[in-house]
């Protein structure tokens, strides 16, 4: 028994030595062309799945160098609306249907706005050379006046006769336009004598509410702003100040300044009437 299981196990041996190769042979290559095919199946997935990834925005946005290095691509910014808007307006907000000009611009011409006006009303001053009033350019400069109010009200008691006993012949003023005149007030003060009430304040300030803002037009001309002010000496009641000592401390630019920017805030707050004398 033993000896025919040995044939057994001989004769298999032998028929698995004489099996053909290429039987053998084309069953692994079965084998293997499946599995190949196994593989290109997961590349192609692999590389669909690469190609789907790589059509999305965020990675088409991409671009490669040689190095393998990704970096965005550079595109040229395109100047946006408002960007071209600021671009030919200097910067600034125009109103709907106009361009407002530059700031250069704006102030080349607000110059010459203000140097025609000034240049017109100073020659129908000297034109009329009438004796109400004079003008001189302090050091040449044309937005600077040195103005000489030569007449007041005769029905003034009180002001022309101190005039007449101190032999003073005229009240200077200084009157200084800014920028954007006639469009915004001059600032004017009082130079010589010192005066006292008549609406003359602290440095030579004036309390006149068409020197505000608020009150001013640009139809006003200086001569009509110095017809108001003679006025209001007269209805104030102004007098040349004749105390020892005090009469002949001049007036200063800093302290009108000061005293004027107090009184429109005084003013703005409880209008152009005579405020609590708490408030000054």
């Amino acid at each position: 028994m033993a000896t025919l299981l040995r044939k057994i196990g001989l004769i298999r041996l032998h028929d698995r030595d004489t099996e053909d190769p290429k039987h053998h042979h084309q069953g692994s290559l079965k084998g293997t062309k499946g599995n190949q095919k196994n593989s290109n199946t997961k590349h192609c997935n692999t590389s669909n799945e690469t190609n789907n990834i790589l059509s999305t925005p965020e990675i088409k946005a991409r671009r490669f160098d040689v190095s393998g290095k990704d970096k965005p691509a550079v595109k040229p910014d395109k100047p946006s609306k408002d960007a071209k808007e600021k671009e030919q307006t200097g910067g600034g907000k125009a109103p709907s249907g106009s361009v407002m000009p530059p700031p250069a611009a704006n102030r080349q011409h607000c110059t010459q706005v203000r140097t025609r006006r000034l240049m017109k009303e100073l020659q129908e001053i000297r034109r009329l050379g009438d004796s109400f009033i004079t003008v001189e350019l302090a050091d040449d400069n044309l937005f600077d006046w040195n103005v000489k109010l030569h007449q007041v009200d005769k029905d003034s008691a009180l002001l022309w006769q101190d005039m007449k006993e101190t032999n003073t012949e005229y009240i200077l003023l200084n009157v200084t336009f800014p920028d954007n005149f006639p469009f915004s007030p001059p600032f004017m003060r009082v130079l010589t004598p010192r005066l006292e009430n008549g609406y003359v304040l602290d440095g030579g300030a004036i309390c006149m509410e068409l020197l505000t803002p608020r009150g001013w037009s640009s139809a006003y001309t200086v001569e009509a702003v110095m017809r108001q002010f003679a006025a209001s000496l007269v209805k104030g009641q102004g007098r040349i100040c004749r105390k020892a000592g005090k009469s002949k401390k001049s007036f200063s630019r800093k302290e009108a300044e000061a005293t004027f920017k107090s009184l429109v805030k005084t003013h703005e707050k409880y209008g152009w009437v005579s405020p609590p004398v708490s408030d000054g």
